[in-house]
């Protein structure tokens, strides 16, 4: 999740109450342009057999290779028409609620910078590449928009009852990192690995990860790390099975969660639904 801890919800200069700001399109550079470009056509040559139909179909519909970065305002008329979600931009990372807030309604916060050219592989604070190639054209489909409007409602509760690490565990698993199980093998659908070139290849290919059936309190129990390759992957069986998964008040899982402690990250359990009991060798030899 985009999002900071901070004592005051007061948005920077230049930013609205919302913390959104123009995305500046007409500053963007030519080199700037051309980033977007490259990282489109690394991931668009590597990602038909390994990305899920509707990121594919979402990828289709909003058009997003063009000239270079894309014109939010632009995207926004089909993405609007099709789900009733827009994006908007910010000045990178967002207080939790306002994040929660954005999502609830339908709207997607997004970077709006670009990483530098020597950046294509790694950037630790998400850009518009990222937010944008990553994270919208799963928005496309009515099922999982109406998945990520559920979590940010759930997100504005769960900040009330102090249980805020828990669901953010889903969103990682999930919107950043998941897959799909489909009749032609796994396939990515979490931003966080079809946005990365080495990701998209570890996530599916490598030895080393777990890669685990999707259940909602064994991945609220699960650590994650955020430097570096996933050592569990959770696999869910469609995103309709995943909506009904969240659709429930969380009140009695976060109860019981508080009673329970964190299974191991590296760990696989007897009642796991397991598609790959990975090796750990990536994790092991970069610990």
């Amino acid at each position: 999740m985009k999002t900071k801890e901070l004592d005051s919800l007061v948005p920077p200069p230049g930013a609205q109450a919302d913390w959104t700001i123009d995305q500046g399109w007409d500053r963007y550079t030519p080199a700037e342009h051309d980033v977007w470009v490259r990282l489109y056509e690394r991931q668009a040559a590597l990602l038909p057999q390994r990305a899920c139909d509707p990121f594919l179909k979402g990828l289709d519909a909003l058009d997003l290779h063009r000239a270079g970065i894309p014109d939010f305002n632009r995207i926004n008329e089909e993405l609007t028409r099709l789900t009733g979600w827009s994006v908007v931009a910010v000045p990178g990372l967002v207080p939790d609620e306002v994040f929660f807030d954005h999502l609830a309604n339908r709207r997607f916060p997004a970077g709006q910078f670009i990483r530098r050219p020597d950046q294509l592989d790694y950037l630790e604070e998400p850009d518009v590449f990222h937010d944008v190639f990553g994270h919208v054209p799963m928005l496309t489909d009515p099922t999982f928009a109406d998945y990520m409007q559920k979590y940010g409602e759930g997100g504005l509760r769960a900040l009330g009852l102090g249980q805020l690490h828990h669901l953010a565990r889903l969103y990682w698993y999930t919107v950043e990192f998941g897959l799909l199980e489909t009749p032609k093998g796994l396939r990515i659908y979490g931003a966080g690995i079809v946005s990365s070139h080495a990701e998209s290849i570890f996530a599916l290919d490598d030895p080393s990860p777990n890669r685990l059936g999707f259940d909602l309190e064994r991945t609220m129990r699960t650590p994650y790390r955020i430097d570096d390759f996933q050592q569990v992957y959770f696999v869910i069986p469609s995103l309709k099975a995943l909506l009904d998964a969240t659709l429930a008040d969380f009140g009695a899982l976060y109860t019981s969660l508080a009673s329970q402690r964190d299974i191991p990250i590296e760990a696989v359990l007897s009642s796991d639904k397991v598609f790959t009991r990975g090796t750990q060798a990536y994790a092991l030899r970069t610990a």
